[in-house]
Parts: structure tokens; sequence; C-alpha cells
């Protein structure tokens, strides 16, 4: 099973000082079957102590405070993790909606993971989705299906979208990066009531040419009757197998958000995000990305607290 060394830094730098700065992460590893923790340190600007828990979704978080001022914030995660499932899957083609429906039962969870979004593009989604539930497809081919025609419908194209943008604008647009990708399937897979969930990792292909390498990447995971949760990757048309390490699931990017927090000060603010993945032959690959996020001076005598959610798409 492969190993691999992910070094992640997350910089803020502000053109002044700033203080009281207040942040969540989810950078830690997820907990399952999939993976196995080699080793992970998450180093910090002036060490605070960090406080950890698991969220609704099972996701462990850790949350922490600067309070002295300080013009940038620095978070750093080294991760030795090994992936253990295998190059392919062996995932049940067979199982019905029928099938799903039992499993779904008395299941709040589920239900929950089943519902879509109220968007103002219902209509143009069931008409997507309508022909496919009624040709008797199931639940695995199904959801091969919509993973497919997002890949073939939708561009890959960066810096057309934000964090901030709808499951309706990236329908109009027809374009973005991995998180749109994962919102417009999870659309998809939910009106035809599949339970299913947002993903962030990242992505390590070593040189196979797969798209998302490089930064915190998302995908979907589908709950598959007979066979259980199981990762499929809309921005390569894959299902994820043993190339993809996962830190965080939820219903939407949102509650997966890498890093996210709020400061005290008048500051303008530029983020920073560095990934770079290591594997067992030697080959390393790396990326820098820059990311401006600007604000407003304030015109009162009250400092404005400014939110900071992780800035950076994940791609």
């Amino acid at each position: 099973m492969p190993v691999y060394k992910i070094h992640h830094i997350t910089r803020y730098e502000y053109d002044r000082p700033v203080r009281e700065s207040t942040n969540e992460i989810k950078l830690y590893p997820f907990i399952c079957r999939e993976q196995e923790t080699l080793q992970h340190d998450i180093t910090i600007t002036d060490s605070p102590k960090v406080e950890t828990y698991m969220d609704y979704w099972g996701n462990k978080t850790g949350t922490f405070n600067v309070l002295v001022p300080h013009r940038f914030l620095n978070i750093e995660s080294r991760l030795i993790i090994r992936t253990t499932l295998g190059s392919q899957l062996h995932i049940n083609f067979h199982s019905s909606f029928a099938d799903l429906k039992k499993e779904m039962e008395n299941q709040l969870l589920f239900l929950e993971l089943a519902t879509p979004d109220t968007i103002k593009a219902t209509g143009a989604i069931k008409e997507i989705v309508d022909p496919i539930l009624s040709s008797g497809k199931s639940v695995a081919a199904t959801v091969e299906y919509f993973a497919e025609y997002v890949f073939k419908h939708f561009k890959y194209i960066k810096d057309v979208t934000s964090i901030e943008t709808t499951v309706d604008e990236i329908l109009a647009h027809k374009a973005g990066v991995c998180q749109d990708f994962a919102h417009v399937l999870l659309q998809l897979l939910r009106t035809a009531g599949i339970p299913s969930r947002y993903v962030s990792g990242y992505i390590c292909p070593n040189k196979n040419g797969m798209r998302g390498e490089g930064a915190t990447h998302a995908w979907v995971e589908v709950w598959i009757p007979g066979y259980g949760w199981a990762g499929i990757d809309p921005t390569n048309n894959v299902w994820v197998t043993n190339a993809h390490v996962k830190l965080a699931a939820g219903r939407h990017f949102k509650d997966c958000t890498p890093v996210k927090g709020a400061f005290k000060g008048p500051a303008r603010q530029t983020l920073s995000l560095y990934v770079s993945v290591g594997y067992e032959d030697g080959h390393i690959f790396e990326e820098l990305n820059n990311v401006k996020m600007s604000v407003q001076h304030s015109a009162g005598p009250e400092e404005p607290i400014v939110e900071g959610l992780a800035g950076q798409q994940q791609q």
C-alpha cells in the first residue's frame, strides 16, 4: 500500500498588526479503514494551545486563538500516511434502489444526506435525473453515470468561481474546479435520493495526469447498498482508490473547510497556500498558490471583526 508525505502550509499576511485571531482547522486525517496515519504534526505561529473535538460529521477539528498582535499567521501540517484501499474497488454493481430504501429506513443521517438543496435550477436537475431513475440502473451504475455527466459537461477551469459560488451559478458557468464539480454531483445524487457527502482531502496521482494535485482536493462519497461508503471523483471521473487521502466529510464544503476564523483589526490580508506530496519513488510534487483577500479599513472608532474563511478553493 502506498505511503505519502504531505506538507501543507496555510499563511495569512496582514498589512498591519491584527489581534485576537480565533481559528478552526480541519487538517487532521479522517479516521477510517481506508487510511493509516503514520505521523502527523501541526505547528502554528506563537504555538497556541489547540483544543480538539469530533464534530457532527465525525471530523477531528482543532480550535486555537492567537491573542497577541501579529502580522502573519502560519499553519503548517506535516503528514505521513498510508492508504489501504486497493487500486481497484469491488463495489456491488447489482444493488437496486429498493435495496437502498431498505438500508435507509430509520436512518436520519442518510435522510439528511439524501435531501437535495433548494435551488432555482431544480427543474434542469430533474431533467437529467428522472430518465436515469426510470432506466432501471443499479445504484452504483447511477452514481457512475452522474459522475461521468459532470466530467463531460463541465470544464475544469480555475479562477472562474469562488468558495461562495452557488450550484445555480456553477450550472450557468458550466465550469469550475473540484469543489464545484463535487457540489453539482451532490445535487444530482441527492435529487435521485442517494445519500452522499462532500469530502475534503488530497489527491496523490504521482505523474499520472489527474487534476487537483498541489492543493486540497474534493470529491464525493455515496452509500452503496451491500458495500457502504464509496468515494467517486467527478473531477477525474474515477472511483476513489489509494491515490486519495481524506481529511473531512460533510454535507457541503463549509462543513469541511480546512482553515477558517476571524481576527480583530482593520487590515488587508493576503493568503498563500503551499502543498507538496512526496512519493515512495522519491518524486515530489509541490505548488504554491496566492490568494488576495482585501478588507476595507474601518471608518468608525470600533475595529471590525474580519471573517477569514480558508480562502482558496479546493482544486
